[in-house]
Formats: structure tokens, sequence, C-alpha cells
């Protein structure tokens, strides 16, 4: 617990940095909290010098651990240049449960730019993601982005304490480029929006601010575990509409801080 109450702590702190990015004067809700796990499988086929295929699967429980609410496959492939710089591209299909229980498929696709530096037993590492994400919004295209862009900001440091085990630390930002946008005035006499209109996919500001604790251990070239503490605070815009657009219900920021146990296991040849 003492490793999720330095968490917190970093996060919060962080939190009018990311208040302030955003452009509309508009009520935030209560901040909603929650802790889960999550388990990940990653089989990793090197084919020649640099070029590296992975596949990788991952389960999620959330609700304090009361509900199986994701799913996650896909496939990528990466090159390291060279010491100091690596790309990779690939592909996840993503099955998540609504709020009313529904599974629903996402696909997303991602390129990857990372670069490493090495001082002696640390290694320090900037990853940036640039990823796509499709979901079917077609009786709710005014409050939910179809295809979500998306851009994350890694900073990672790792220590080698030994061969075997390494322990890390990181922190991540998540741009959001395209969320839905409006404009619209709020009267305190009705409590309702007016003079609304839907302005398009063009809304860009921070939408979360990731931490996380952990250590790697290698039990030989093949196997691999990794068990880390995750926290996620997350700011989203969140807008209710009806289907055709012409009518706003509410609009609102929905922030959420949700801390996990992670476990993951590795396979490499």
């Amino acid at each position: 617990m003492k490793i999720r109450n330095i968490l917190i702590i970093t996060l919060l702190a962080a939190l009018p940095q990311l208040t302030s990015a955003q452009s509309y004067s508009i009520p935030v809700s209560d901040l909603e909290t929650d802790f889960g796990a999550r388990l990940e499988l990653s089989i990793d086929k090197k084919i020649t010098k640099g070029l590296h295929v992975e596949a990788f699967a991952q389960g999620r429980l959330s609700e304090n651990f009361s509900k199986f609410g994701r799913v996650d496959a896909g496939l990528g492939v990466s090159y390291k240049v060279n010491q100091y710089l690596k790309f990779g591209t690939g592909y996840m299909l993503i099955n998540k449960q609504s709020s009313s229980d529904a599974w629903k498929m996402r696909h997303r696709a991602y390129f990857d730019v990372a670069g490493t530096l090495h001082a002696g037993a640390w290694r320090f590492q900037l990853k940036e993601r640039l990823q796509l994400t499709h979901k079917d919004v077609n009786t709710v295209k005014h409050q939910t982005t179809p295809n979500l862009l998306e851009l994350k900001s890694r900073l990672k440091a790792a220590y080698k304490v030994s061969p075997q085990l390494e322990p890390y630390g990181f922190v991540e930002l998540r741009n959001v480029f395209n969320d839905p946008s409006c404009t619209a005035t709020w009267s305190s006499a009705t409590e309702t929006f007016g003079d609304y209109s839907f302005t398009g996919y063009n809304h860009a500001y921070i939408n979360r601010l990731r931490g996380s604790l952990g250590a790697k251990y290698n039990f030989d070239r093949h196997n691999a575990l990794d068990l880390y503490v995750l926290a996620d605070y997350c700011y989203d815009k969140a807008i209710d509409t009806y289907s055709n657009g012409t009518y706003l219900r509410s609009l609102s920021w929905e922030p959420s801080f949700k801390t996990a146990i992670c476990l993951g296991y590795s396979f490499s040849f």
C-alpha cells in the first residue's frame, strides 16, 4: 500500500497542470476511484538482428476485482536500429465491456519510436506512441470520436541490479487530438444548455497521466516475469446529445483515479 500511496501523491500533484490545459469552463464530476488487476502474456520471436515479431494478450479486472471488463490481443513488429534507437508498429483488437455490460470491439493501429540512453547500470528511455483507435459510434457520433488519434509519451528509468533483476519506474502522458467539440450556453435558470452546435472532431488536450513502479525478473534468456503497480489519473470530457446532434443534454469533465496490480509473463526465442 505504500507504493500505491506514493503514486497517488505523485499523480495528484500534477492535476493543476492537466486541468489548466482544458478549454471549456464546464462542470467537473466527482472523482471516480477504482482498484483492479491486469494479467499479461507476450511471445517475442527474433527474426534477424534487430528485427522482432511479438504477439501479446492482456486481461483486466476492475471495480475492485469484481468485474472482468476488457481483453486485448495484438501483433507487433519492432526494429532496433542501434543501442539508441528503436521503431515499432502493430495492431490490437480490444474487446471492452461498456457501462451497460455490452461487449464492444475496437481496432487499434500504432507506431512507436523509442530513444534509449545507458549510464552504467541505469537505462533511460523516452518512447512516443501514435495510435489510432476505431470504434463503431454510428448512433453517438456527436459525442464519441469514431477514429480517435492519440499520442502517448513515456519516460522510463530502469536499474539493473543483476542480470536477472531490473526494477523500474515510468511516467506517461496521453494526448488526444480529435475529441468532439461544441459550443453551448448554460442556463442556470432552466438548468439546460442552449445555442448548442457541434463543431467537429478538433478538441485536443491531455486526458491521462500515468505512473508505475515495478520490477522485471529474467529466469533465463527465454522466460521473464514482470510485476508492477500502475496508477492512472484520467480527465475525460463527457458529452451526451441526441443521436442526431441537435440537442445537448449534458457536458462535463469526468476525472478518475484508478490503480492496478499487474503481472506479466514473456517468452522470447
